[in-house]
């Protein structure tokens, strides 16, 4: 039998707007606000931090009033996977060229899931290189090497 508890993600985001409206409010406490006709330094900021305190305490109240099973625990398989592929793309784009680079990186975060099938993995990674060369390479002109060197 699962225990029911607080709807936790809403509740944590919730006081974390909170959290980030009122570090502005204090940091904006100094500054002139003045009105809508004639802002003042403080006006914009202060506005903005009201707002976000208003959906902070929505998603508060709706975290502890929204009953629901707990958070789904944290899988590693998908986290690896796409830490993975950013990583190699990262360390082989300079080395290995775009085209090969975009290949692997497109692979390596189809291991997210079980459901990638290899052959059609290969083919929409063959499909974003070849797109990804087109817009950054020769449509924007980037500098960057399609191929190895």
């Amino acid at each position: 039998m699962t225990r029911l508890r607080i709807d936790l993600q809403d509740l944590l985001f919730g006081l974390f707007l909170v959290a980030v409206a009122t570090g502005t409010l204090v940091a904006t406490r100094n500054l002139t606000v003045g009105h809508a006709a004639d802002m003042g330094p403080g006006y914009m900021p202060r506005v903005v931090a009201f707002a976000l305190m208003g959906f902070g305490l929505f998603f508060t109240g709706r975290g502890l009033w929204r009953m629901r099973v707990g958070i789904a625990p944290v899988q590693l398989r998908p986290l690896l996977a796409i830490v993975a592929s950013v990583g190699v793309f990262a360390l082989t784009a300079e080395r290995l060229g775009l085209a090969i680079a975009a290949v692997i990186t497109v692979i390596l975060a189809s291991l997210a899931t079980r459901e990638g099938r290899l052959v059609e993995t290969i083919a929409f990674a063959i499909l974003l290189s070849g797109a990804a060369v087109l817009l950054f390479v020769k449509l924007l002109g980037l500098p960057i090497p399609i191929w190895p060197r």
